[in-house]
């Protein structure tokens, strides 16, 4: 792997510059025209013009980027977080132009990307689920019987959701049919798809995810926890590692629970499997997150892992660096 193009722009795409200068490979940059003189277009080896500011006309647009690649004979992508990182389809147009994507494949991210798939998916494998059902429902009648099975209060989730969006938390019946429906509208401008399936809602949850990493090897192993359980509108504010609440044996299980998401997926590179935590410290699987996130540098901190650079030697076809006993806990980390 000798040029690898960043298919993104600021912090991410510097944070990937910074690790792939430290393994001699040169980078590609690539901006819009707000971001012609930002620092990552200065720091990469190459950058490319992609388009006029708005994402839809540069950083979204598949058939650039892919020219580039072409134009530029690039071995792989970075797709850091958001735009791309977890569209199966410009996945799947790599490998079509064989350039490696330095990421999981796009049947991992279509099964983890449809929360509904996610959730029968890890079921066989023994994975915790919240109580709810796992298959879409449009049937406002039936959604309501099954809300009244389940115990009010109940969560109307967007089953191709992210963000908060198209999630609504019903407290009583009476008000069920007018939630759904705004649901429903909701995901269907946002994700192009009213499916929604019911949950039972989770009173004084935490937020707990496990970072994962998997190569190809069959080797997996997680980088323990973080909490993100102060948010806002569904946001992360506050991000720390490891959590203030989890025991060394509750670590391990959900830990264990984390992989054996992995393995329903059959994953490869950098994850975060999300969990709900409640009031009884038990713990539900949430979601898969199929990218490097955000918050990954806490992880970082806590464990002296370059976790861009394992991203690179997994896609490389190379081991994991390290096996599950060699990684420990080392001080504490908050992002904000």
């Amino acid at each position: 792997m000798r040029k690898v193009l960043i298919a993104n722009r600021g912090e991410i795409a510097r944070r990937v510059i910074r690790t792939l200068k430290k393994m001699n490979i040169k980078s590609v940059a690539v901006y819009s025209d707000a971001d012609k003189n930002a620092p990552h277009v200065h720091e990469a080896d190459e950058a490319v013009h992609l388009g006029a500011s708005p994402s839809s006309e540069s950083y979204l647009r598949q058939d650039r980027i892919l020219k580039a690649c072409q134009d530029l004979g690039v071995d792989a992508v970075h797709p850091g977080y958001g735009f791309l990182s977890e569209n199966s389809d410009f996945a799947r147009k790599l490998r079509e132009i064989d350039v490696i994507l330095i990421g999981p494949s796009p049947e991992a991210m279509e099964v983890m990307g449809d929360k509904l798939k996610a959730k029968q998916a890890v079921k066989s494998f023994g994975v915790p689920l919240v109580p709810g059902i796992d298959e879409a429902i449009t049937d406002v009648k039936r959604a309501k019987e099954i809300a009244l099975e389940i115990g009010y209060p109940v969560l109307i989730k967007a089953s191709a959701g992210g963000g908060g969006k198209g999630m609504r938390l019903v407290e009583a019946d009476a008000e069920f049919e007018e939630q759904m429906t705004m649901a429903q509208n909701e995901a269907m401008s946002s994700f192009s798809d009213d499916a929604v399936f019911i949950e039972k809602f989770v009173d004084k949850p935490r937020h707990i995810e496990i970072q994962v990493f998997a190569d190809t090897h069959g080797n997996q192993v997680h980088l323990f926890e973080r909490e993100c359980s102060v948010q806002r509108r569904h946001q992360k504010v506050i991000e720390e590692a490891p959590s203030a609440v989890l025991t060394p044996e509750m670590r391990k299980e959900m830990g264990a629970a984390a992989l054996a998401v992995c393995k329903a997926c059959d994953y490869t590179g950098a994850g975060t499997v999300e969990f709900l935590l409640d009031a009884s410290l038990d713990f539900y699987f949430l979601e898969m997150n199929t990218r490097l996130q955000v918050e990954h540098p806490v992880t970082e901190k806590i464990t002296g892992v370059d976790l861009v650079e394992w991203q690179i030697r997994v896609a490389r076809g190379e081991k994991l660096l390290l096996s599950q006993d060699d990684l420990s806990i080392n001080g504490h980390a908050i992002e904000v």
